[in-house]
């Protein structure tokens, strides 16, 4: 699993933090941050209802195995 926060789009809800806060924080200006060697999700079943809860739509959840291709 991957987790990506856009920063940019961020409006410090704070929504992640209480829903996954084994994963989530906020930063001293109160916009959401992972916490260190969280980056993965930690095997955190609420990461993808953080993500979901982001009034925003700031975070970004995306499985880390590789796309599987059918032979021909």
């Amino acid at each position: 699993m991957h987790i990506e926060i856009d920063k940019d789009i961020c409006i410090g809800a704070g929504q992640c933090a209480l829903t996954a806060p084994g994963v989530f924080t906020q930063d001293d200006d109160g916009f959401s941050m992972l916490l260190p060697g969280r980056e993965d999700g930690a095997g955190d079943p609420l990461v993808r209802e953080a993500a979901r809860a982001c009034p925003v739509g700031a975070i970004t959840v995306t499985d880390s195995a590789p796309a599987r291709t059918q032979a021909n």
